[in-house]
């Protein structure tokens, strides 16, 4: 094994620790937004697979990151399930809602998605065949709750309000709609492997908002039961899990979901995490996004520091969330030199 992520994954401890970023292939990159234009749209960019791989391969080409992430949308495992998805330009996603037991049940079933998303494989494939022999690809879906908080409500929201009041009234159909998403995931994720991902990340960015017992039944059951699939049809392929603002519920989350390393958001520190995290396996993360967009000593005072904090075991340097689009591109070549010579 010589790619640097997957040695990290196996749960090495490396002097440099490799390096990639959430949301690298993005708005902040001029080469992006060209090739956006030109394939008209969001979703038509993600569903173009000779665009898609083009605007992943971007940031390798222009950083050299060591490894590169499928350029997809959590979102378009509900439009295979046969959700309406469209964007509102400077507003972000709009879905049909699940408001009901009905809404539900007018759904297809988890094994209906792949002629949908079946461009995004053809991407996978498009990609093994075009990155650098030492750059690491990486698949992802969204975890079932923060997929369900968006289908529920239609849209993002700042305090998953309306995913939480169907949980508390209708337990039964917000369970069936979490099982639902869940078989569909290990199924999504598990042709991202066959198509040739060498790596998969569940991101649960609303994590944060599962308090108590329903953390583990929304959070940590449903990542399990997605672990142990994946692990049991692909033995040896790493997964990351990313249970944003998770905070205290980030000690012992590797072990009771089975992933290879836990991402870090940046609430935590890096110490805390080393010690409370780390101790468990690999870690990634995590510089706060907004370091891409100010710069200076800082920046660099902080990759350092963040990487000097995780060199007693396994870790991968990354964001605490993904870069924004107002960040300047010389700051993450700036972020990758820190890194390097912490």
């Amino acid at each position: 094994m010589t790619k640097l992520l997957l040695r990290a994954l196996a749960g090495e401890t490396l002097p440099t620790p490799p390096i990639w970023m959430m949301r690298q292939a993005g708005r902040y990159l001029p080469e992006y937004r060209a090739t956006r234009a030109q394939a008209g749209d969001f979703l038509s960019l993600c569903y173009n697979p000779e665009l898609a791989a083009e605007v992943t391969l971007q940031p390798i080409r222009r950083f050299g990151f060591d490894a590169a992430i499928l350029f997809a949308d959590i979102l378009l495992v509900p439009q295979a399930l046969g959700a309406d998805l469209w964007f509102v330009t400077g507003e972000g996603p709009r879905l049909s809602q699940i408001r009901e037991a009905s809404d539900l049940a007018a759904l297809k079933p988890a094994d209906a998605i792949h002629e949908r998303l079946s461009p995004v494989y053809e991407t996978i494939r498009i990609l093994r065949r075009e990155l650098p022999a030492e750059t690491t690809l990486i698949g992802f879906a969204g975890a079932p709750w923060t997929v369900a908080t968006y289908m529920v409500a239609g849209r993002g929201t700042p305090d998953q309000a309306p995913a939480h009041a169907l949980k508390d009234t209708d337990r039964d159909t917000f369970l069936r709609l979490i099982d639902l998403i869940t078989e569909a995931t290990i199924a999504y994720l598990s042709r991202q492997i066959e198509a040739g991902a060498e790596v998969v990340k569940l991101f649960d960015s609303w994590a944060g908002s599962l308090k108590g017992r329903d953390f583990d039944d929304f959070a940590v059951e449903p990542a399990r039961r997605i672990i142990a699939a994946l692990k049991a049809r692909h033995p040896g392929v790493p997964i990351i899990a990313f249970p944003r603002e998770a905070g205290q519920r980030y000690i012992g989350f590797a072990k009771a979901t089975g992933a290879d390393c836990v991402a870090l958001d940046n609430s935590v520190s890096a110490e805390w995490a080393a010690a409370h995290v780390q101790v468990d396996g690999c870690v990634q993360g995590n510089l706060a996004p907004q370091h891409m967009v100010t710069g200076g000593p800082e920046l660099v005072a902080e990759a350092q520091r963040i990487t000097r904090a995780f060199r007693g075991g396994p870790h991968i340097f990354n964001l605490g969330h993904g870069i924004t689009p107002d960040a300047d591109p010389d700051n993450v070549a700036r972020m990758i030199e820190a890194v390097r010579t912490a």
